[in-house]
């Protein structure tokens, strides 16, 4: 894209250059660089646009990431954390059984794996997202009963309404640093309404939008300040590009790409092979200990 666009302003450029100051061929010049400029500007708009589609498209996969992380820790975290204390006790009785020094070694390996001295971010994985502690650790730490997970998963409705705000009140439309700053923290607002699925929410930053500042009409610039802004939207582009394939190549992130439609009923399979992995080893702690 970013090619036919130059291409269409130095089209613009090298019309503006053809001919004389004078006559009709100056005027025939300048109206094509007008029309190229024009035609540039256009070019920008629309590769504006479609950064803004493609920002909404990875902050709701992050979203979609960070909530099945979150269910997946806990609905998992307890079985996975079993199996490994499973595999311990187990090793730790075929050592106590064969007296081998590699048995033992193996058994200490995996009782110091079950038991390890957690760092700051170790020790609140699962419990920490894009805005501080869960409410469930929070309780935790605060001695208060502890809710179930909550699924959070935002309705369609409340998808449409956060990619019209998104359009809408964007950043990178304001005009000046001031208004940039004004949507800049309106959209963190937007953000975190839409990271809880709280609908009710977001169409109340829908109407306080609407009954804002009418924001000004975007003026069209020269041509090398929309070459600039090309190439500032390529590197965007890029780096969401970056981040939404971390997301797509994370353990959650390919966990989600294979059931799109019903994570819960993977969550459910998987908890399924867990509990049947459990008893296996619960048998087989039995026969070495029974």
């Amino acid at each position: 894209m970013t090619n036919s666009q130059a291409q269409n302003g130095q089209d613009g450029q090298e019309a503006a250059g053809g001919a004389g100051p004078e006559g009709p061929a100056a005027g025939g010049s300048e109206g094509r660089a007008v029309g190229g400029t024009a035609r540039l500007a256009q070019a920008v708009r629309a590769a504006e646009q479609a950064l803004i589609e493609f920002e909404i498209a990875v902050e709701t996969f992050r979203v979609e990431v960070e909530n099945f992380s979150r269910l997946h820790h806990q609905r998992l975290g307890p079985m996975y954390s079993r199996l490994d204390e499973l595999d311990a006790q187990i090793a730790e009785a075929v050592a106590a059984r064969s007296g081998d020094p590699e048995d033992v070694r193996k058994a200490q390996e995996l009782r110091a794996a079950v038991l390890p001295m957690p760092g700051v971010e170790e020790l609140f994985h699962g419990w920490m997202g894009s805005e501080g502690l869960w409410p469930e650790a929070q309780a935790m730490l605060t001695d208060q009963p502890v809710r179930p997970p909550q699924k959070v998963r935002p309705s369609e409705e409340a998808r449409k309404v956060f990619r019209d705000l998104v359009r809408k009140a964007h950043p990178d439309l304001a005009q000046d640093e001031a208004e940039r700053e004004r949507r800049d923290a309106f959209i963190s607002r937007v953000n975190a309404a839409y990271a809880v699925g709280d609908e009710a929410a977001l169409r109340e930053l829908a109407a306080e939008w609407e009954a804002g500042p009418v924001p000004q009409e975007r003026q069209l610039s020269e041509s090398e300040e929309l070459y600039a802004r090309l190439e500032w939207l390529a590197t965007r582009k890029e780096m969401l590009t970056a981040v939404a394939a971390e997301l797509e190549e994370s353990a959650i992130g390919q966990m989600l790409k294979m059931a799109p439609e019903d994570p819960d009923a993977l969550l459910e399979q998987i908890a399924e092979k867990l509990l049947a992995d459990v008893a296996e080893r619960e048998e087989r702690l039995t026969q070495l200990v029974g």
